[in-house]
């Protein structure tokens, strides 16, 4: 075990020391707007009773690549599949750099390969929850007018 900081955590996945999934990932970049830990407790404690909401990514196989589509995202379908029994698969030809370029409401994990993921979001989080800070492990740039 080795305790380090959310910047810290990103850093060492970035450099392939640490690995976790898509998911712990998203929630690094949104631990990430804390300096403190009383800073994150104060925002915690201040939202707690605002609500929240069930979240199910829907991956999106592209042509190099893999997005995990959020709810709120342009790409998100209407009735995602909360249970798994849909068995719902969404995939395209195009590329991952011509969907995001096609794009203009995100909130999506970008997935490259095991050690390369990338958070991008523009909606606005629901029940004052804070969004992430865009993190991308390749420094592709695919949100350039964000």
């Amino acid at each position: 075990f080795q305790w380090s900081s959310p910047p810290e955590a990103i850093e060492r996945f970035k450099s392939q020391e640490i690995w976790f999934p898509p998911p712990q990932f998203y929630e690094f970049c949104r631990l990430c707007n804390f300096s403190s830990l009383r800073e994150l407790q104060k925002f915690s404690s201040a939202r707690a009773l605002e609500g929240c909401e069930r979240w199910m990514p829907v991956m999106l196989n592209a042509a190099d690549g893999f997005i995990q589509l959020l709810p709120g995202d342009e790409l998100y379908p209407e009735d995602p599949d909360y249970t798994g029994e849909k068995k719902m698969i969404m995939s395209t030809d195009k590329k991952v750099e011509d969907l995001m370029k096609e794009g203009g409401i995100f909130h999506r994990i970008v997935i490259k390969n095991i050690n390369n993921l990338a958070v991008y979001v523009n909606i606005q989080a629901k029940y004052k929850h804070i969004n992430p800070l865009m993190v991308n492990c390749d420094n592709s740039d695919y949100n350039s007018r964000l």
